[in-house]
């Protein structure tokens, strides 16, 4: 968002209170922010001991004495796991349903407390009869289906870390976090239901471990993968290699039934989520336990405003990001709710099927990303008044910031004209959400994420770090240490440093630059790095740009993030082809191909939405390509100052070329 929009929406002054009604009875009271405020420390304490079992109390809240890397009640001791099940079913809760799962073709389970407990229990005792254990690292790729929830519960369970690599990756992606993680088991499934039809995922993982790798010095680099353990969901062929390939259902029968959760200690290492970075290589980014859990625990509690005794939560994320960690799975089990998870698209079978599911589960509190709501704003409000929505109490948005338009729509159409909407920013990297009003307490502006959650510190900085003044924009920045914040980067602690920490110091930057207005209430403004947003997906530029130079036929490549009504940005890719094979093919053929060539490299989600041909690049003197001309260009915009290019010409060249 702009910073002349946000002006334009601070003069239309629209703002929403919180009824009186939803205020009487919120989770969140204002006692929250004095608290904090008053004693940060001992604010987080008090949260993290009246949310969770800790088998072994702590005593130090915070040591910082590391810093970058912070210790969150480092002498503590819990099991995660245990805290998401066996201490509901212990205090009498095993029959509460804990997962309403929706198949896409239409098949349902409906598992509760007591059944999930007892599914890990046995799969954490399948584990261990495969070798894996404490300090071991599993990467699952799984559908979003039960078994990927009580995967990641089991490897919780037993002390070993989990990798979850997002279904829509493709097999070089999957290898290369295998690898960088010394993934020891991976867990997939035959296929998964997208779209409907059977989406092929052992193949990809046959091929992920079937590509040769090596190291600087030319030696081939084996995998670490001792098993692949294989969910039978899509009943599609696959192929089998003995010794290695084990099929989940058969192992899960012999296993033992009763497993006894051990605690561990706060700063144990509970997984390891790749995301993208400023450069090709994806990030390892680390989080442990006890921080972890306090914070999406806690989160989870009061934005949404959960009554876990009679609300039904959905958050519509893919296990395999970090929305689908910290509110499909640790979230909602640590507090004790029944969820909905769902394997397929919103609009298979019909474009109403999540309105549908709404209805069919009395779904009160809802969190989807902003594409999601624009894709339904196309369709219509015919297609959401055909079902019962009045269920919904709360509505959440996630992934990037959402427009003001389809916020109105989101809360008239599907919240009834009175659900509050809560507006979160966070970030794989800080585990949880960091701002965020607080349904209840805050009057909501559509478009702005709003304020700090408690206990958080937040300020938008100059270039020199110095606190910009409301109504100037700056950079976004995270203060002080937080419970759920990355503990490194794995494998890698100077590019965590070098990434993270070197710009403001102790102050965590956050990549995204902000504004406050004279409320204090909190704009985005995006991305400042090469780093891209796609339907609340961060893609690296420099990573779809390395793929592009791959194909044969490339030469150079410029990739920009376009801005696009339905996914927020959207990826368009300026080529120069190899002068050899710029005349074997048509830049119409020679679009498709290296579309499809990025799909294959990296997944469907960095399909490029234009791959345009160009003869040249334009560039400054020094060499470097000026991105900022050709996002001008991709966003149908009048090309700026070209007087910094070695030649000037280049920008009209492509105009013209564009235009005609």
């Amino acid at each position: 968002m702009s910073a002349d929009s946000i002006d334009n929406l601070l003069r239309e002054d629209r703002r929403f209170p919180p009824s009186e009604s939803f205020a009487a009875a919120a989770v969140a009271t204002s006692a929250l922010y004095e608290s904090a405020a008053t004693d940060r420390l001992g604010f987080w304490a008090e949260q993290s001991r009246n949310l969770l079992t800790w088998q072994k109390d702590f005593t130090q809240v915070l040591d910082w004495s590391g810093a970058p890397v912070a210790k969150w009640f480092a002498d503590g001791e819990l099991n995660v796991a245990y805290n998401c099940l066996d201490r509901h079913v212990e205090a009498g809760l095993g029959d509460r349903v804990a997962i309403h799962w929706e198949g896409e073709p239409g098949d349902t389970r409906t598992i509760t407390y007591a059944q999930l407990t007892a599914d890990v229990k046995r799969a954490a005792n399948m584990l261990e009869a495969l070798g894996v254990g404490d300090g071991d690292t599993v990467a699952i790729y799984l559908p979003n289906v039960p078994e990927a929830v009580i995967a990641m519960l089991a490897v919780a369970r037993i002390g070993a870390i989990h990798s979850v690599v997002f279904g829509g990756f493709s097999a070089e992606s999957l290898r290369s976090r295998i690898d960088d993680a010394s993934a020891k088991l991976v867990i997939t499934a035959d296929g998964g239901w997208r779209k409907g039809k059977v989406s092929p995922l052992k193949p990809i993982v046959d091929g992920a471990l079937a590509l040769q790798k090596f190291d600087e010095h030319g030696n081939e680099t084996p995998h670490t993968v001792e098993h692949v353990l294989v969910v039978r969901r899509g009943e599609n062929d696959v192929d089998w290699t003995d010794g290695r390939d084990l099929w989940w259902h058969e192992q899960f029968a012999t296993a033992a039934s009763e497993h006894e959760a051990r605690a561990f200690e706060a700063e144990h290492p509970l997984f390891i989520l790749y995301t993208s970075g400023t450069t090709g290589k994806p990030k390892g980014i680390l989080h442990t336990s006890g921080g972890y859990l306090t914070q999406v625990a806690f989160t989870h509690r009061n934005i949404f405003d959960l009554h876990p005794e009679s609300d039904v939560f959905w958050c519509t994320a893919d296990v395999g990001w970090i929305t689908g960690h910290s509110y499909v799975v640790y979230g909602p089990l640590a507090n004790g709710t029944t969820s909905v998870l769902y394997e397929g698209t919103p609009d298979t079978p019909h474009p109403g099927r999540w309105f549908e599911i709404i209805e069919k589960y009395g779904v009160s509190l809802f969190y989807t990303a902003p594409t999601a709501i624009r894709s339904f704003m196309k369709v219509g409000r015919q297609v959401a008044d055909d079902f019962d929505l009045s269920s919904i109490r709360v509505l959440g948005s996630v992934g990037e910031p959402i427009n003001p338009e389809a916020w109105i729509w989101y809360r008239d159409v599907v919240g009834g004209g009175s659900a509050p909407i809560v507006d979160t920013w966070w970030q794989t990297e800080t585990g949880a959400i960091m701002i965020s009003a607080l349904p209840g307490i805050t009057t909501t502006k559509p478009g702005s994420a709003q304020v700090p959650v408690p206990g958080i510190s937040v300020e938008v900085l100059d270039e020199q770090g110095v606190t910009v003044l409301p109504g100037g924009g700056g950079l976004l920045s995270i203060t002080e240490p937080w419970p759920s914040m990355l503990r490194g980067i794995w494998g890698d602690p100077e590019r965590f440093r070098e990434t993270y920490w070197s710009k403001f110091g102790t102050k965590y930057f956050a990549g995204d630059g902000a504004r406050r207005d004279g409320d204090g209430d909190i704009w985005l403004l995006g991305r400042v790095d090469d780093v891209m947003n796609v339907s609340g997906h961060r893609l690296s530029t420099a990573e779809i740009e390395s793929a592009l130079v791959s194909h044969p036929i490339v030469a150079e490549s410029a990739v920009v993030g376009a801005a696009d009504e339905t996914t927020g940005q959207a990826v368009v890719a300026f080529v120069v082809l190899r002068a050899e094979h710029a005349g074997g093919q048509s830049a119409d053929e020679a679009s498709v191909t290296l579309r499809t060539h990025v799909a294959q490299s990296i997944g469907a989600i960095a399909r490029p939405r234009q791959v345009i041909i160009v003869e040249e690049l334009p560039k400054t003197r020094s060499g470097k390509i000026m991105r900022r001309l050709l996002q001008d260009v991709a966003e149908g915009r009048a090309v700026g100052d070209t007087t910094t290019l070695a030649d000037t010409s280049v920008m009209s060249i492509i105009s013209a070329q564009l235009s005609g």
